[in-house]
């Protein structure tokens, strides 16, 4: 079983504007809700390629009803931790420019925490992949994210890891199956600027002897580096088309990716399939259908360079 967990949700409010004047009265040419949190849309991705998944999410209130409803339209298994408060509601304001407001999201209690890390000692064996994305919740520390890396350690169950520097760097003893950082987030790290491939093994190589086991690195429109726990090393390109929305692409990839690993135990394969999958979001309104991500497949190339 593959879990998904988000720590902090949201609502999405998707409004259009023509052309958006601040400080005037504008009305909207269209609105949409859509269920959000990275956690979540990593569910939906599984979901719609077939792999069964349960979707742990910190939830309260109304909006996190919605969610929930929302969920069980895709026929994804929701474990709620509910929490004090109103799960978050984000502004997405779509005009001429693209303008966000994110909420800051509910209160995470040591009680809800507690109430995941039992569920997980409970659940977890061997077989299992549990995907951690985003940050913290407000009342979280890094310790909690250390919390769920030691439950896992001690069932054996798969750690994959896309989360903050801080988070990150936090979790590599217990030894994560796969992390996920982006060439920037990779530079961070390491307080580095990163520009070549050379690079990215250079840092990979030490994010590896810091406990990671493999590490993806998505390098936007470059494509995407895996080295894998057999220092075997893939680069893979990415598909021509048109960008509409980068929000859940992240998430996409690491979703093809595990959904292809967990089926053939293959690096290449998952690396092809997560690329798919990732660009396949990015060119959709949307987290992509399985549709749009088999007609993107046959243009991804994987190279293994070592």
């Amino acid at each position: 079983m593959i879990y998904t967990i988000t720590f902090n949700p949201a609502v999405d409010l998707v409004v259009k504007v023509d052309d958006v004047q601040l400080g005037d009265l504008n009305r909207s040419t269209g609105e949409d809700y859509v269920a959000g949190g990275k956690g979540i849309n990593m569910s939906v991705v599984l979901q719609r390629l077939g792999v069964e998944n349960t979707a742990i999410a910190f939830l309260g209130g109304f909006s996190g009803e919605y969610i929930v409803q929302q969920l069980a339209l895709d026929n994804i298994p929701v474990h709620k931790i509910a929490v004090e408060g109103i799960t978050r509601i984000n502004l997405k304001l779509k005009s001429k420019q693209e303008t966000e407001i994110n909420a800051q999201g509910a209160y995470v209690s040591a009680e809800n925490m507690n109430t995941l890390i039992t569920y997980l000692k409970d659940n977890l064996c061997d077989k299992d992949v549990v995907m951690l994305a985003g940050n913290k919740a407000p009342g979280m520390s890094k310790d909690d994210y250390v919390r769920v890396a030691m439950v896992c350690q001690e069932t054996g169950a798969k750690l994959v890891l896309d989360t903050t520097k801080e988070l990150l760097t936090a979790c590599l003893p217990y030894r994560p199956f796969l992390i996920k950082p982006n060439h920037h987030e990779l530079g961070e790290i390491f307080n580095v600027a990163i520009q070549s491939v050379d690079d990215i093994l250079t840092y990979v190589h030490q994010l590896q002897d810091m406990g990671a086991t493999n590490v993806l690195v998505s390098r936007g429109g470059d494509g995407a580096v895996l080295v894998s726990e057999d220092n075997q090393v893939y680069a893979v390109n990415v598909p021509k088309g048109e960008l509409v929305n980068s929000v859940g692409a992240g998430d996409s990839m690491l979703a093809g990716f595990l959904s292809e690993y967990m089926r053939t135990q293959s690096y290449a394969d998952a690396l092809k399939m997560g690329t798919a999958t990732g660009s396949a979001t990015a060119f959709s309104v949307g987290i992509a259908t399985k549709e749009k991500i088999d007609s993107v497949l046959p243009q991804i190339k994987v190279e293994q360079l070592q």
